[in-house]
């Protein structure tokens, strides 16, 4: 792994620290033919050059020094993350069992006793050499990984969003007056969202992976409006009995679709499970009588009951091919005094609190015509 005699490959660099100049030369001397050297003759300098901008591939630590010891220079090496993955070896005449044990402790590779064999520290020396190539090898390896993951991941939510835009544009064209509705409705959804999150009847469920998905997937809320008819979606006039109940599909068809495009995959996509409530359940009501199901209270999944306020509160300030635009204020009493019978209490309280931010989104998403 480090073949320090292969020329093509440049010499490891071994820092050696010893107070005592002859030890300075004698290891200097045995290291220099294989290795490029550098010495130290206090611990102060050797944390200066450990921590330039040309660090030791290895140091060789001397512990019985004048001000500073070995000791503490290793743990000072081990605190500075730009040198704590620097192997040393202690090279001292500690050679007590004790001390040995507790200089590997401090985070030391490995101890060697004075008098040094020549060859046990070439040898040491070359492992452990050997060693950090593999370490930093693997270190460069995991960083690309996680780049590569992060890279990738950012290319499935691209996909993921182009995909939810796609679809809910396909929606919005069926209906020429939909204008921004589904840029001002996932807004809507999303500072609903946030604001019951400390709600203990919504906390459970709006956790921040939630509010980000339900704002994703808020746009697919009319993607079953690409199954109705023009004669019954583009209407100016009021819908009659079969007109309405053909309308009323609409929630159907969007959950179908969904679901189509997850059978064609082969698996269902948790991200698109709010996708599917939403598009199913969004017209019922609180006290029962909306539809497809006829669902009431807590039955009703929150992310359509979210999706139920912003839908009607855009529907009302908004021009339709069947209607004018209504004030904001004239809209607002209209949610209020549907409370405990179109939308969940909470979420019209909600709603009150947040009156001005849906006014400012409104504004910010209004339609060009």
């Amino acid at each position: 792994m480090n073949e320090q005699s292969d020329n093509s490959m440049e010499k490891a660099v071994i820092l050696v620290v010893d107070d005592n100049a002859d030890n300075l030369t004698l290891m200097s001397n045995l290291l220099k033919l294989k290795y490029k050297v550098k010495v130290a003759n206090s611990g102060a300098r050797a944390l200066k050059i450990a921590g330039s901008d040309s660090p030791p591939d290895l140091v060789l630590l001397d512990i019985m020094m004048p001000e500073m010891d070995g000791y503490e220079v290793l743990r000072q090496l081990r605190a500075n993350p730009k040198t704590n993955d620097i192997p040393v070896i202690f090279l001292t005449a500690k050679a007590d069992m004790e001390d040995e044990r507790y200089g590997l402790s401090l985070g030391a590779v490995d101890y060697i006793t004075k008098p040094v064999s020549p060859p046990i520290v070439m040898a040491r020396v070359h492992n452990h050499l050997d060693l950090k190539a593999m370490h930093d090898f693997l270190k460069k390896e995991n960083e690309f990984l996680e780049h590569e993951i992060q890279r990738r991941t950012k290319e499935i939510v691209a996909v993921q969003d182009v995909t939810i835009l796609a679809l809910s544009s396909l929606a919005e064209t069926r209906d020429n007056d939909t204008g921004n509705h589904i840029r001002r409705t996932q807004h809507y959804v999303k500072i609903l969202a946030k604001y019951l999150k400390t709600n203990p009847r919504f906390g459970w469920f709006l956790t921040e992976q939630n509010i980000l998905a339900l704002y994703k997937t808020a746009p697919l809320h009319d993607l079953g409006k690409v199954g109705i008819p023009d004669n019954i979606l583009l209407k100016p006039g009021e819908l009659n009995g079969n007109e309405f109940a053909v309308m009323q599909t609409h929630t159907l068809l969007g959950k179908k679709t969904i679901e189509e495009a997850e059978k064609r995959l082969g698996t269902e996509v948790d991200f698109l499970r709010f996708a599917k409530e939403i598009a199913l359940f969004h017209h019922e009501k609180w006290d029962g009588t909306g539809y497809p199901e006829g669902l009431a209270g807590d039955n009703i999944p929150i992310s359509a009951r979210l999706m139920a306020l912003a839908d009607v509160y855009d529907a009302l300030i908004c021009r339709r091919i069947y209607k004018l635009p209504m004030p904001h204020e004239e809209a607002r009493d209209i949610i209020v005094a549907n409370k405990g019978k179109h939308f969940d209490p909470d979420i019209v309280d909600a709603f009150i609190a947040l009156e001005e931010e849906f006014i400012k989104i409104a504004k910010q998403f209004k339609d060009d015509k």
